[in-house]
Order: C-alpha cells, then structure tokens, then sequence
C-alpha cells in the first residue's frame, strides 16, 4: 500500500500569527503626532477663510482677506523685500557653497590636511542657534560701523545659508561614480571639460535644490534678521510679527497661508530634484 505525498510529508503546524496590536498602536501614535503638528496649521488656513473680523468663531467662508493682503501697501513693500533678499541670497550662498562642496569632496582615498577642522567650521552655522548668529552678526556690523539696511540683511542670509547648499551638494557629489570622471579623463578631456560636462551636470539637481532651499529659509528667517535690519529693510516676518501685537487677525491668517503655500512648493520642488538619482536620464 502506498501512500500519497501528503501523508508521506506530514504538514508542518503554522507558526502563530503575529498580533495586531503593535502596528494598530504604531498608527495611532503616528496620527497623533501629525495631527499634534499640523492641527494648528490646518485651523490657520481654515480661518484665512473666515468672513469674521476676530478668529474666535467662524462665520461663513469669503476670500476678502486675501484681497485686502493685496491692496496693503506696506505688506506688498515687505513681500518685495524678502523677494529680494531671498534671491541675492540663494544666488550668492549656492556659488560659495558649492565651491566649498568641490573643495571636501571626496578625492581619492587620501584625506586632505585640515579637511576636517574647516568642515566643522563651515557646518557650525547650521547647528549655532539663531540668536547667537544674530548677536554675532549685528556687533560684527557694529564694529565696522555699517548702517543696517538690506545689505546687513543679505550678508546674514548669505553666512547663515552657505552651510546648506554645502551640505546638500556634498552629499550629491559622494553619490556621483568617480569612473565617470576617470572615464572622461581617459578619454583626453583636462580638469575643466571634466568638470563642465561631466560633474556639474550630473550635480546640477543638488545645486538647484540647495538654492531652493536657501531661498525657503531666507524668505521664512525671523530671528536673524531681527538683529540685523534697520529702518526700511522690513521683511515679510517681521512685518507679520508687528501686525501680531495687535492680535491675530484673518488678514495675517491669510499672509500666513500664501507664505505656506510658497514654502511647501518649494521644499517640494527641492524634495523632487534630490530624490533624482545621479547619472539617470529621468
């Protein structure tokens, strides 16, 4: 008499099924988080829309707020400067960061002397807190007897945001494959056709990225440049700040709002282009 396969491999008892309460925890503790931080934005932005003058109750939905943020003056004014700043100060941090971010690259598997006391010395911005920079920058500015104006506003913005785009693009160039350069310079091309069609292309995604995110903190910065603007250098958080002390109003509601929109979209864009992998056609 034979006997079939399953009786002649018995079936082995299945392993107990995990429980299910771990990740049902997990999840909540999740959506507890994010609604903890975003709960506040969301009311923000719901109330932008609140046709009431004060924020303590809703009373229908309109869109006048924003007209009104259009038709101030002074605001439009502080909006300008902030553009402004922002741009000079993305233009100028990513050129400065991204040279520094060619000079600790990775270049072979000797380091270089010094390397690492001067990396710790351009990454010291980043985690020195702002009110330290700012006190920093404004006795510096008082020492050399410089009016505070724009021009203070733009030098801050620069040192501050130099270590970003540093950071971002070094990071960049250690995901590039070195056999491309090798490649290229056995093909006959000198260090500057190496660099100009192989490595910037290539980082290109990384610098872009970094002046995006330079022009996000900079059209976002409150504390330093707190210190270090003078009369007529109002930018748009200082200009939100002052309207605070007279209460929370929709009007800043909405300011607020196209101030988030603008940040998220750009930290979005900034997202996209580092999540671009080196070398692919995509």
């Amino acid at each position: 008499m034979t006997h079939g396969p399953q009786s002649a491999h018995p079936s082995r008892p299945r392993p107990p099924r995990p429980p299910r309460w771990p990740g049902a925890l997990l999840a909540t503790h999740a959506a507890a988080v994010y609604l903890f931080l975003y709960l506040p934005i969301a009311v923000l932005v719901a109330f932008s829309f609140n046709r009431a003058r004060q924020t303590a109750a809703w009373e229908g939905f309109t869109l006048s707020w924003y007209g009104e943020m259009l038709r101030d003056e002074r605001l439009l004014g502080a909006v300008r400067n902030s553009l402004l700043i922002a741009a000079l100060a993305a233009a100028l941090a990513t050129v400065i960061g991204t040279m520094a971010a060619l000079a600790f690259a990775p270049a072979g598997s000797r380091p270089r002397r010094g390397r690492h006391p001067t990396e710790v010395l351009l990454l010291l911005p980043v985690i020195l807190p702002e009110v330290v920079l700012g006190a920093a920058l404004l006795t510096l500015f008082g020492a050399w007897r410089m009016r505070l104006s724009l021009a203070t506003v733009l030098i801050a913005h620069v040192v501050f945001s130099i270590s970003y785009v540093a950071l971002v693009v070094r990071a960049r160039l250690a995901g590039l494959d070195p056999a491309l350069a090798e490649a290229a310079r056995d093909l006959g091309a000198g260090a500057g056709e190496v660099f100009r069609r192989v490595t910037l292309p290539l980082a290109l995604p990384g610098i872009a990225a970094g002046a995006l995110l330079v022009f996000t903190l900079s059209i976002d910065d409150y504390v330093v440049t707190s210190f270090v603007a003078g009369v007529g250098a109002t930018t748009l958080p200082l200009h939100i700040y002052s309207l605070l002390k007279a209460g929370v109003t929709p009007e800043i509601n909405a300011v607020s709002t196209a101030l988030l929109a603008v940040t998220v979209a750009l930290i979005a864009v900034a997202h996209r282009l580092l999540r671009h992998e080196p070398g692919s056609a995509g």
